[in-house]
């Protein structure tokens, strides 16, 4: 045998040894480091995604980190093809589009959509039609043949528009009358050169472009009314739901709430099966659960409006299996909890003692 291996052998015997002994606990996994994709940096989009990152993730361990985007169609081809993108929030109407476009024969959309799940529904985004404060409009139904900019191309504010236009008019917006302008670039549009005659913004209350607007707002802009009485709102509530936008959400210019429609969001994510990804999934939507109190006392205000529920979907909606057995299965904890509580809180009150009882010691006080 070479000397050399003789010499080395006791080396590589005491080297074994010591891993062997060394124990498996101070093994750790490398932190998950993931994406989500949201909306633009004075939406709500991007707050919500900022306390899932903060309030959610980080206790699971999971570094989630929080993209700027041009909105919900720009989010679902991101969440499908960016790499490291995990999670999504997309409009209830988009992600329905593509389903429509996958059913229609589209081969592109069943690609993108197909493979795609929901994590939760979330709230309701108000839809916001943005005119002059001068201007004669005054009502949702009167923007037909006006100049509209409708939020960038890829985004869901576009598709919004462009779906409540075609359902309130029965007809769809032309080219001429739109322009695909972020909410900033609709803002001047309409205000200062008065290229266009309205603008469709949707973010849910309180939105951060219109809360940090001062006072003096309403001199240049008002938010249009939707009319119950208009065929054309009629026609609109077979896809959208009647809200109102706040005057409590922007106090320093809105006088009185303002009828409006909504679209609900969703958080979404993709249809994976390596198993490291499942259980960080895993991890995260136990967290969402355990941690839902906290996101609804410290984040953002729409949370409030979250309930902690995963409804039946319709067809082609599918949630993603692993983090809908662990939402399951914590919901039912938390509803198990809340009814031993109120059990509890319904029982009478203990009997006072007497005092026979109390010297005799059957009863103690």
């Amino acid at each position: 045998m070479p000397t050399r291996f003789l010499l080395t052998l006791p080396l590589w015997m005491a080297f074994l040894a010591c891993a062997a002994a060394a124990p498996r606990s101070e093994y750790k996994a490398p932190r998950a480091e993931y994406k989500i994709v949201t909306a633009s940096k004075t939406g709500t989009y991007i707050q919500i995604g900022r306390d899932l990152a903060a309030l959610v993730a980080e206790p699971a361990g999971i570094g989630l980190e929080v993209l700027e985007s041009k909105g919900s169609a720009e989010n679902v081809q991101r969440m499908r093809f960016e790499p490291g993108v995990k999670l999504a929030l997309v409009q209830s109407d988009v992600y329905q589009a593509f389903l429509d476009e996958a059913k229609a024969g589209n081969t592109d959309a069943d690609n993108i959509i197909r493979p795609l799940r929901l994590i939760m529904p979330l709230y309701d985004e108000e839809i916001y039609f943005i005119a002059r404060a001068d201007s004669p409009l005054n009502s949702i139904h009167e923007i037909k043949n006006k100049v509209i900019a409708v939020g960038p191309l890829g985004s869901g504010t576009a598709l919004t528009s462009r779906t409540l236009y075609q359902l309130m008019f029965g007809e769809a917006l032309s080219s001429a009358n739109t322009q695909y302008l972020t909410n900033e670039e609709a803002l001047a549009k309409l205000t200062v050169d008065k290229s266009i005659d309205v603008a469709i913004i949707v973010a849910g209350q309180p939105a951060k472009l219109f809360s940090d607007m001062k006072a003096e707002a309403r001199n240049y802009i008002k938010i249009l009314r939707l009319d119950d009485a208009a065929p054309e709102t009629a026609r609109a509530k077979k896809t959208y739901f009647p809200a109102a936008i706040r005057a409590t959400s922007y106090a320093t210019w809105l006088k009185s709430d303002v009828p409006t429609l909504t679209v609900k969001a969703y958080l979404v994510t993709y249809d994976y099966g390596l198993q490291s990804t499942v259980g960080n999934l895993g991890r995260f939507a136990e967290s969402l659960c355990t941690n839902f109190d906290n996101l609804q006392a410290n984040g953002h205000p729409k949370w409030k409006q979250v309930r902690l529920e995963l409804p039946a979907l319709g067809q082609g909606w599918r949630y993603y299996a692993p983090m809908e057995k662990r939402m399951r299965a914590c919901i039912a904890r938390r509803s198990a909890v809340a009814a031993s509580a109120a059990a509890q809180a319904a029982l009478p009150p203990p009997r006072a003692c007497t005092e026979q009882e109390v010297v005799l010691g059957i009863c103690r006080r």
